[in-house]
């Protein structure tokens, strides 16, 4: 973040005062983290978010904008002349908010709504990985009419992994050894979505890393665990 930031000083984007305007867009704990941050860096010179909370509100500067309204957060970004927007959430990413900065030449941090669907899209993911080589678990795509009982039959020996297609803020994913509560899953995600992922189950320790990157080059952060299950 600190070259993005730089990398906007030295582009001719420093606001009077000393430093940049960052917008950040989102209200949850990784915004009010990348609030805190950016207030303490003395390349910024002031910090706004949309919405935020009441913490980053006694930090910051919080504008009730929703995180989902494209126009009215690219109004503000206008209006309290932006030099960085930060977007957090996924939702604005794949909505294009991104594309609509930077065609107005304001500095970005976040994909444009095509690169955003490898988050909003696990078909998506799986399309853009096959093309590039990168080991993957077996999959079915499964919509309406298609042979659900022989879908759960192809990986009958482990636990069933369902996948909705879409954003579910990191609750659209069932693993469960539970038939029924497989099927259930299945078709209810076919119901609400048109389709879903019936995925093979890898079993081990699942680890996370997240690469930060732009056209000049990539930096890789340091890899981390998510324990969704409650207790465990």
């Amino acid at each position: 973040m600190s070259t993005i930031i730089g990398r906007v000083l030295t582009s001719g984007g420093m606001s009077s005062g000393g430093g940049i305007c960052v917008l950040i867009v989102g209200g949850g704990g990784r915004e009010h983290s990348l609030a805190i941050s950016m207030v303490s860096s003395s390349s910024v010179r002031e910090v706004h978010l949309c919405p935020g909370n009441a913490g980053t509100g006694m930090i910051a500067n919080n504008h009730p904008v929703s995180a989902s309204d494209i126009p009215a957060l690219v109004s503000v970004a206008q209006n309290i002349a932006a030099d960085l927007v930060i977007i957090g959430p996924e939702d604005p990413l794949v909505e294009g908010l991104a594309n609509s900065l930077r065609s107005l030449g304001i500095s970005c941090f976040g994909p444009d709504s095509d690169n955003a669907m490898l988050e909003g899209s696990k078909m998506r993911a799986k399309e853009v990985m096959s093309m590039n080589g990168v080991p993957s678990a077996d999959y079915q795509l499964l919509s309406e009419g298609s042979d659900i009982e022989a879908a759960l039959d192809r990986y009958s020996a482990d636990p069933w992994v369902v996948k909705r297609d879409v954003l579910a803020a990191g609750k659209g994913v069932l693993v469960s050894a539970d038939r029924k509560q497989a099927r259930a899953a299945i078709q209810q995600a076919i119901e609400s979505d048109g389709q879903v992922m019936l995925e093979a189950f890898l079993a081990g320790e699942e680890a996370s890393m997240l690469v930060l990157m732009d056209e000049s080059g990539f930096v890789c952060l340091p890899a981390s665990q998510d324990h969704k299950r409650l207790s465990e």
